[in-house]
Parts: C-alpha cells; sequence; structure tokens
C-alpha cells in the first residue's frame, strides 16, 4: 500500500521535482502552497503549471503568503522572477479549490487519521497555523518530513537555511508539536543533486516531462554555479520523500533540534544536539532531551539521483 502524502511546497526548482516524486510514488492526497521561494501567486501557478506537465491528479488548495510574524522572503536571485524560470510550463488545467490551505490540511489529516505523512518543502506556515487552530492535528498524523533546516551551515544566513529562516517562528510550533517528525537539512541536500551529465541524460530521453525539467534544472545549476559555487543542482526537497521509498539511503539519528528565535546572528538556525553525550555518563552535562526529530547526517547521494532520475523517466 502507497503512503498517504500531503505536499506542502513553494514551486521553486527542485519543489517541482519534489511534486513529479511524490505523485509516482506515493497516494498524493493533496497539494498545498505557500510563500517562500517566490510569491504564493507565483508558487500556485507553479505548482498547477507541474502538475498540469504530467498530468498529476489532486487537489490544490493555497495557502498563507506571509509568515506568522516576520515579513516574507524570496529567492527570485535563485529561481528566477516566477520562482521557476528556464522552461516554458504548460498553463494550469485546474484552479485550486476554494478551501485555505489551512483548513484542507486539517481536514485531510482528520480524514486520513495515523496514516497521511506530511512532507513541508517551503516554510512551515501552513502547518503550524493549522496546528494553532485545531491541536488535535498532531496526533492525527502518521509522520511529518521536513526540508529545511540544517546541523552545520546555513545558506540564507551563516547559521540559517532558507525555509526555516522564512518563518522561524512557524518552524519552532511545527517542531514542538508532538508528532514523529525527520528533518532533512542542507548539511545533507546541497550535496545531493543534479550534474551536468544528469541533466543531459534527461534533455536526451526525448521525453516531455524529462526534457522540461532539463531545461529547468540547467537553468536552477547555472544559479547555484554562480552563487554558491556548487558543482550540483540541489534537490533539497525529495530529499525529504526519499526515506518513505528507499529508507537506507538515508543515515539519521533520534535527537533534539530547537529553532532559534532570537539570535542576532542566528535567528532561524535549528540547534541539533549531535554531541553524543551519554544520558546519565555525568551530572554536570546534560544529554539531548525531549528528543522530537529524526535528523539526517548522511544520504548515499548519487543512488538517490538516479533513483529521482528513473522516476523522471517514468513520465512520458
Amino acid at each position: 500500500m502507497k503512503t498517504k502524502m500531503l505536499v506542502d511546497c513553494d514551486p521553486g526548482h527542485d519543489d517541482a521535482v519534489a511534486l513529479l516524486f511524490a505523485a509516482h510514488h506515493f497516494d498524493l492526497i493533496g497539494v498545498t502552497t505557500v510563500h517562500g521561494n517566490a510569491s504564493l501567486e507565483n508558487t500556485t501557478r507553479n505548482a498547477l503549471s507541474v502538475m498540469a506537465l504530467a498530468n498529476i491528479d489532486a487537489p490544490l488548495a493555497a495557502g498563507r503568503g506571509e509568515p506568522l510574524v516576520a515579513k516574507a522572503h524570496e529567492a527570485t536571485e535563485i529561481h528566477g522572477k516566477t520562482g521557476l524560470d528556464g522552461a516554458t510550463l504548460p498553463a494550469p488545467t485546474r484552479k485550486p479549490i476554494a478551501q485555505h490551505a489551512v483548513d484542507f490540511i486539517i481536514e485531510m489529516a482528520y480524514q486520513h487519521r495515523g496514516e497521511l505523512v506530511i512532507a513541508l518543502v517551503g516554510p512551515e506556515t501552513n502547518l503550524a497555523a493549522a496546528i494553532k487552530r485545531e491541536p488535535r492535528l498532531a496526533s492525527w498524523l502518521r509522520e511529518i518530513t521536513i526540508m529545511g533546516g540544517s546541523t552545520t551551515t546555513g545558506n540564507i544566513t551563516p547559521a540559517a537555511e532558507f525555509n526555516v529562516y522564512c518563518d522561524p517562528e512557524a518552524a519552532a510550533i511545527v517542531f514542538e508539536c508532538g508528532a514523529p517528525i525527520r528533518m532533512m537539512g542542507y548539511n545533507v541536500t546541497r550535496e545531493t543533486g543534479f550534474t551536468h551529465a544528469d541533466i543531459e541524460r534527461l534533455k536526451q530521453s526525448g521525453k516531455q516531462v524529462a526534457g522540461t525539467i532539463a531545461n529547468l534544472m540547467a537553468f536552477y545549476l547555472d544559479r547555484q554555479e554562480r552563487i554558491y559555487g556548487l558543482t550540483v543542482a540541489p534537490m533539497h526537497d525529495v530529499c525529504a520523500l526519499i526515506p518513505y521509498v528507499v529508507p537506507e539511503l538515508i543515515t539519521d539519528i533520534n535527537t533534539s533540534v530547537r529553532v532559534e528565535l532570537a539570535g542576532t546572528h542566528t535567528r532561524g538556525m535549528t540547534v541539533c544536539d549531535l554531541r553524543g553525550v551519554r544520558p546519565g555518563s555525568t551530572q554536570k552535562i546534560t544529554a539531548a532531551t525531549r528528543v522530537n526529530a529524526r535528523v539526517a547526517l548522511s544520504a548515499q547521494s548519487r543512488a538517490l539521483i538516479d533513483l529521482v532520475i528513473d522516476t523522471l523517466l517514468a513520465y512520458p
């Protein structure tokens, strides 16, 4: 039986691939959109266009266009002015449903109690707002998988990864909600992506979906090379979905994650306890308490990307 999944996203080049991967491998219950890589208007249009490209049949609900507290940030320097520059995508063939994403998340969690995985691959605003509205929601979920945070360096600031930085208060609510959580951070995802050879393989397939993604990834890789000096187009978001398909590709650890909200230089940082202090080993150094997440430490990046490529090539 396929995992039931709801994808909350802000497309975004890597979000586009995550949507295609989710529709192929999971029972995609729905898609929700949020501010982040671009405005809510753009992320919603982009998600609908990707769904039209691959004939993905799932309801889409538009969500929050602003963080819970602070002002919105966008990543046009990485993803372009539309949030998904580099290829001509088909016009959307459907409209968002009338229901707001926050209400849709609550309804889907209730309908699929104990079965639903929510994949947060953008800022965590929609789910945080849903948890505030319906405190029982966390207990209804099978799991939350988050592309966000980092055990090491950030990307939008030295300490903070973009998705968490966009709404740290929302991220803190989600990490503290009590549901089982997986965290796939920038420390892993920045090293896991498409090379020039991978993009050429997609392009040479002659298939519409793969060819369109190849053009998107060429744009995305160029930006990553020029801005960060990376040699891959990072597949940040799809990494959060991999544990539900081939879990052995990810090495992780159960520990505590706290989101820094007040630091002058560290706002949005995910503080992950990786010290390895043994409980009871000393009375002066406290081991990780309130363990709340499975945090990814590494990935078998080549095997992971090969799986993603095979998935894209499976589309017409």
